[in-house]
Parts: C-alpha cells; sequence; structure tokens
C-alpha cells in the first residue's frame, strides 16, 4: 500500500513465534523454491524473508525475488521463470493495483502454473468472494491474520500445489513431445534427421536453446568414439573421434555410459544409452544450465527408451536401404543405385560431359566353372578394388550383373584405352596369377535423348556388338544400333501378334521328280501377311522367332498343319506324296521335341515315312552325341531325315556317314553357279556323286531354269524344286496345280 496509507494493520508482527526456534531442514542439492513478494512496503519485504528464509520444504529452501509496484513486478515477470509463488499486496499504485496484476500474470504473461497469494491490510478494498471468483487467486489473507506459522502453513500448501501443478504439466508436456517425437522419429531412414529431430525434442522439453546436445557413436567396446551430431560449439567435431582435450568431463560421461549401457543423469547434465540390435553403440550427451529435476529424470528416461526402439528401426531402415543399394559381394553401388545416378544425370539441363561404360569380364563364366564359385568370388573382388583404386575419387562405380562393371564420369577418364589397360597386369587370387580381359559398351550422356533405362539398354546393346566384333574391345552406342534393335523388339512383339491373329500361314513348293515333271512331294514353308497385307520375308521375322524362343511354337504349329494337308492330299489318292517340314535348332533340342513330332503323326494318321523333317548341315555338327540320339529315336518313329543346305557348313564326311539320315539338299547358292549341261558345276556335280556313293537321296533347291534341270540329271540329281517348277503355293492353289499334272 502506499506509504500515506500506513495503519497498524500493515505490520506483519509474528510475536508467538519470536520466543520458538522451527528445526532446521538442510536443503537437498542447489534447487529452491523461488517466492516473489510484491508490495509497495519493504518492511513487509523484510518481515516475510525473514520468517521464511530459515525453511525448507520438500527438501528445498526458499529464494527470494522482490518487487515494490505492480509496474515494476510485470517488469520482472516478464524474463523470470519458475516461480512457485508470489505474495501480491493488493492495494498499491491505486486500490485494486494487485488484482489488475493477477489478470496480468494470468491472461497476458500467461503463467497458470505460479500460486498467487492475495495479501492485503485493508479487507475492504477487495472483498475475498468477488476476488476469489473473477480472478484466479489460490489463497487471500489479511496481513494482521498471517502469524509466522500460518504463513509458513500458506505457503507449504501453495508450494506443494505448485508442484503438483508443475508436475502434472510436465509429465504432459513431457507425454506429448515424447509421442510427437516417437511418432517423428520412427518414420526416419536417415541418422542425421533422427538425431536432429531427438536434439529439437530435448531442447524443447527444457525450453533452453543454449543446451549442449551431441550424439555419439561407438563402433566396438573399447573403440574410437565420434560425434555423429552437435548442435553448437560442437558441431566442428562431427564425424570425428573425440579426444580427451575436446571436453573431457563430456567424454568421461560419455565412455561410463556406453561401458554401463544405462543412462547417467547427474544435476547439470545426463548421458543416454540408446540401445539397438547392433554391434554398433550410441549415447546422446546433455548439458544444461539449470538443475535436472528428478522428474526430468524420469522424461530423459521415458525419452531414451523411445528413442532407442525408434533408432532400432532407422537403423534397420539403413541396413536394409544398404543392402537395397550395395552388391554384398564387392561392397560397390548396385544396378538400382546405378539407375539412381544417371536419373540425377540425365535430370541435369547444362549436363556436364558424361560418358556410362560396361565392362564385362571375358570368359568368366569358364573360369567360375572351372575354378569354382569361390575363386570367382575373389576375382570379382580383385576386380572391384582395381577399378575403384583408379576410378573411385574421379568416378561413380557399381556392379549391374555377375561379371558386368560399370563407370560413369567424364569423358576425358571414362576412355575404354584406360579401363582395358588395367586388365593388363594380372589379379593375384590365392597365391596365383590369373589374367583375365574385358570387353567394354558406352554412351555418352552429354546430350543424350533417352531415359534412365534406355541409357543402359543402349550400353547394352553397344556391349553386346563389341561381344560379336572382337573380345578384348570395345564400342560405342550410335543412334543405328538403336534403331537396329528396336525394330528388332518390335518385330518381335509384331509376329507374337501376328501369330495369336493367325496372320501366319503355312505354303507348300512343290518337290519333282526331274525326269518326268511328276510330283513326288512338298516342303511346308512358313508365311507372314500383316493386317495391312504386307508380305514379311522369311529371312526377316524367322531369325526374331529363333532369338525370342517362339520358333518352337511356331515349328509344332506348321508340323501339325503339314501333317494335316499331307493327310488331305493322301484322301485325294496322291499316294506315296511326301510332306517336308523344316526343323530349326531350339526346336530339336527341346526335350518335347520328339513328343510333339509322335503326336503330330499320331493325331492326323499320317504314315510316318511320307514325313521327311529337314535339319541344316550346321546343326548336324553342333552337338554330335546328341544329335546322333536323336537322329535314331526319328528312326525308330519312322520318320525320313534330310540335311538342308548341304555344302554350306563344314562338315565332316566321315562324320555324315554314320548319320540315320535319307538325303541332301543342294543349297540354291550351288544351284545358281550352274550354267547349263555342259557347266563344270563341281560343287552340285561332288555333292551328287557323294550321295550317290553313300546310298543317299538327293533334292536340289532353287531351281528356275530348264538348263539348270538339265545339267543336274546329266549329274545324276533325280529331285528338284524351285520357282521353275512352282513357286509356294496356298493349300488351293496346291491342289489346284496337283490337278493339272494328273
Amino acid at each position: 500500500m502506499s506509504t500515506n496509507q500506513h495503519s497498524s494493520h500493515d505490520e506483519l508482527i509474528f510475536l508467538e513465534e519470536l520466543e520458538k526456534s522451527d528445526p532446521q531442514v538442510k536443503p537437498e542439492g542447489n534447487l529452491t523454491w523461488r517466492i516473489m513478494i510484491i508490495d509497495d512496503d519493504p518492511d513487509v519485504h523484510s518481515a516475510t524473508t525473514f520468517a521464511l528464509s530459515s525453511l525448507a520444504i520438500q527438501g528445498r529452501s526458499l529464494s527470494f525475488l522482490h518487487a515494490y509496484s505492480a509496474v515494476q513486478a510485470k517488469e520482472i515477470l516478464k524474463n523470470e521463470t519458475d516461480i512457485a509463488i508470489i505474495l501480491l499486496d493488493v492495494v498499491m499504485e491505486q486500490e485494486d493495483a494487485g488484482l489488475h496484476l493477477v489478470n496480468t500474470i494470468r491472461n497476458e504473461l500467461g503463467l497458470a502454473e505460479v500460486r498467487i497469494i492475495l495479501r492485503t491490510g485493508q479487507p475492504g478494498y477487495a472483498p475475498e468472494i468477488d476476488a476469489i471468483r473473477d480472478f484466479d487467486i489460490n489463497d487471500y489473507k489479511t496481513k494482521s491474520e498471517l502469524t509466522r506459522t500460518k504463513l509458513f502453513t500458506t505457503v507449504t500448501s501453495a508450494i506443494r500445489s505448485y508442484d503438483q501443478i508443475c508436475s502434472i504439466n510436465t509429465l504432459r508436456r513431457a507425454s506429448d513431445i515424447t509421442t510427437r517425437s516417437s511418432r517423428e522419429l520412427i518414420s526416419q531412414t536417415n541418422l542425421n534427421e533422427f538425431a536432429a529431430i531427438a536434439i529439437r525434442s530435448i531442447i524443447e522439453y527444457f525450453n533452453e536453446p543454449n543446451i549442449n546436445l551431441l550424439l555419439f557413436k561407438q563402433d566396438e567396446l573399447g573403440g574410437a568414439v565420434n560425434i555423429i551430431a552437435a548442435n553448437g560449439q560442437f558441431s566442428q567435431l562431427l564425424n570425428n573421434p573425440t579426444k580427451t582435450s575436446d571436453n573431457s568431463l563430456i567424454l568421461q560421461t560419455i565412455e561410463l555410459c556406453l561401458i554401463q549401457q544405462q543412462n547417467l543423469i547427474e544435476s547439470d547434465h545426463a548421458a543416454l544409452y540408446l540401445s539397438n540390435t547392433t554391434q554398433t553403440r550410441y549415447a546422446l550427451y546433455i548439458g544444461v544450465n539449470k538443475q535436472i529435476t528428478p522428474q526430468d529424470g524420469r522424461f530423459l528416461d521415458v525419452f531414451s527408451s523411445n528413442v532407442s526402439v525408434c533408432l532400432d528401426n532407422v537403423l534397420l531402415n539403413i541396413r536394409l536401404r544398404t543392402h537395397a543399394f550395395t552388391d554384398p559381394l564387392t561392397n560397390l553401388p548396385n544396378r538400382l543405385k546405378l539407375l539412381h545416378m544417371l536419373d540425377q544425370i540425365l535430370a541435369q539441363q547444362n549436363r556436364p560431359q558424361t560418358t556410362l561404360a560396361l565392362i564385362d569380364i571375358d570368359h568368366f563364366a569358364e573360369t567360375n566353372n572351372a575354378l569354382g564359385h569361390q575363386f570367382g568370388d575373389l576375382l570379382l573382388c580383385a576386380v572391384a578394388e582395381r577399378l575403384r583404386h583408379h576410378f573411385e575419387h574421379s568416378c561413380k562405380l557399381a556392379r549391374i550383373g555377375s561379371d558386368t562393371f560399370s563407370i560413369v564420369g567424364h569423358n576425358d577418364i571414362v576412355r575404354p584405352e584406360i579401363i582395358l589397360s588395367l586388365f593388363y597386369a594380372p589379379f593375384l587370387i590365392e597365391k596365383q596369377d590369373v589374367q583375365l580381359s574385358a570387353t567394354i559398351g558406352l554412351v555418352k550422356l552429354d546430350d543424350y535423348q533417352g531415359d534412365t533405362s534406355d541409357a543402359l539398354k543402349d550400353t547394352n546393346i553397344a556391349l553386346k556388338q563389341a561381344k560379336k566384333q572382337q573380345r578384348t574391345g570395345y564400342v560405342y552406342f550410335t543412334n543405328n544400333m538403336g534403331v537396329e534393335i528396336r525394330e528388332r523388339v518390335r518385330l518381335m512383339r509384331a509376329l507374337n501378334s501376328a501369330f495369336q491373329k493367325n496372320h501366319l500361314f503355312v505354303v507348300y513348293q512343290p518337290q519333282v521328280e526331274i525326269s518326268s515333271a511328276k510330283a513326288i512331294g512338298a516342303e511346308a514353308l512358313l508365311r507372314w501377311k500383316t493386317a495391312e497385307g504386307k508380305y514379311i520375308p522369311p529371312d526377316q521375322f524367322i531369325p526374331i522367332a529363333e532369338y525370342s524362343g517362339l520358333i518352337i511354337e511356331l515349328g509344332d504349329w506348321v508340323l501339325r498343319n503339314a501333317c494335316f494337308e499331307l493327310k488331305t492330299l493322301l484322301k485325294k489318292g496322291y499316294d506315296d506324296f511326301k510332306m517336308s517340314v523344316n526343323v530349326s535348332q531350339a526346336q530339336f533340342l527341346h526335350p518335347e521335341f520328339l513328343n510333339s513330332v509322335r503326336r503330330a503323326i499320331s493325331d492326323t494318321g499320317v504314315p510316318p515315312h511320307l514325313l521327311d523333317l529337314e535339319i541344316t548341315e550346321s546343326m548336324a555338327m553342333e552337338d554330335p552325341i546328341f544329335l546322333m540320339e536323336t537322329l535314331h529315336q526319328l528312326k525308330k518313329i519312322g520318320v525320313k531325315i534330310s540335311i538342308d543346305d548341304f555344302g554350306t557348313g563344314f562338315s565332316s564326311l566321315s562324320y555324315l556317314q554314320k548319320l540315320p539320315i535319307d538325303q541332301l539338299k543342294i543349297d540354291r547358292s550351288f544351284v545358281n553357279q550352274i550354267v547349263d549341261a555342259n557347266s563344270s558345276a563341281s560343287i552340285p556335280k561332288m555333292i551328287i556323286q557323294l550321295c550317290q556313293s553313300l546310298g543317299l537321296s538327293v533334292i536340289a533347291e532353287g531351281v528356275e531354269e530348264l538348263k539348270q534341270a538339265e545339267a543336274l540329271v546329266s549329274f545324276g540329281c533325280s529331285y528338284a524344286q524351285g520357282y521353275y517348277y512352282s513357286k509356294p503355293l496356298e493349300t488351293l492353289m496346291l491342289h489346284e496345280w496337283l490337278g493339272q499334272r494328273l
């Protein structure tokens, strides 16, 4: 109250307590209960301080703040925190200044936890019931009734209330922070982001921006302790081993925490042990500029448990991500990582001069099979290490296949000559030198127009082209290569679609006895007519069918159609009419080939001896043992066997005479050499003589002129087919052609 309003009621006198002394309670630690006295009478400040200064409540002593007006109190309260009680005089500058200050404290300053004890020497100025109802006031006392004992009782009750409210609010805030941070932490896949969230949560809890927070990592017990996340002055120590000179107290605390594998919480710092299922140990150091309360300790214990669970999830995600992008054998990035790197490069507008190279180790499969997979793995690791040693600091490396590596870097560095030179020196594997070579495909990405998958695909095209041309060489991708490959893929898809939509059909080229021009049979040939009416030549789509594997299904379909047509012709009275069907190498090698022949004969009912299966000379030389076994099985079925395109391969005559075959076909390229009957035509004549000596039938294909037919007869060849007699005919036209020959 103001000095001109002093009365005997304003004085705080504790007469009955002067004769007694309270037992002294020893405070625990440095924590105190902060009490603010707001009164315009200095004597009230002195008396209150004197009465309470020797007391301790719940193990803490009391400390005091003083304000002599509502205005001064407001300024102090803007900057002070952790005030437990405000002893507030009602009448100061104005009669209701204290009551207005209550409103400021609660509503403007937002100090909801502090307990306010309203004191007045003139109760009439502020009715008790109205004041307590309208304002958040925790107690209302007249100064005359506040004896020392009553003051102590009132303060003790208010402090307990304040402590409980703080505990509840702290628990609620701690729970909110823990829940929110756990939700954020559990979804992290990056350790840096994880650490940042943990640090931010601790700062939020202590409401102290200048707190020291450091996350430590120890890869093995007794190993170096590294700081992997920090704030403030310790940021410069990131990812470096911590030395004793950096901060001995922090390091000692962390090392003890890691050894004991438990939280260490002291009065002004703490070390939280973050347990996880890996061999790596983590600990979080917290250094604060105020007392860490037992309640804070409980929060830190719960927080560390939650962070540990989330850390395990983060480390698992990191391991999974590492495995997803890393080749486990060589520890190089894998194919998926390479695609990510290419994405980043190709997304740049001003793309640097960059080359992508694929390196394939020559004949690695043979080495692997001969020396064992373990030896092969060591060899791959040695290649990876040599590439890493030379290119790691200037380029991006990856292993994208069993024996295929990639390099991405500047054009001046990723040069085939440099890469190939790395294979000149042998590789030392298990004390033995192994000489390797490599083949390389390259694509320049400077102004490349395709996307990431196209870039890798085109580099593979260049690599395959290099393998075709010459091993231990290299080829740069060109647009022409891409056009050729993409056309092949387009044709492959179109062929498959045409087969499904019945745009493929079989034609038959008659085979005749030259001397009489009598039809003795026909060769079944596959043709393709598009929906637009365009014919695709066989020499374009047959290799595609063989490459894609569709030839097996197509070959079986042609065989069955040819057998059904043969059955029809036999019913029409064309006795002893033979049907020749080409068999591809893939078809011949397929496990179901013999069964497909049996089924075609059984389903159509044709005599097996009228079915002639044609295999090429190159097939005959591919796998002699398998060939011999399969041919003998075919002969048991009863079919005839012909060697097609004879003379274009490199057959061994001694081997040829052992094969259970019935006929040789002279290739059209040799027939074209025949000029007339007096022509030497040494190769056709030699083949015919060979067949006569081996007791084989012989037929010439591609006969287009009478003089060629006459020459073949003079050489001793009895049968022929070609445009001179007839082009390949569809079913109805074949029937018409045969009808004209009767």
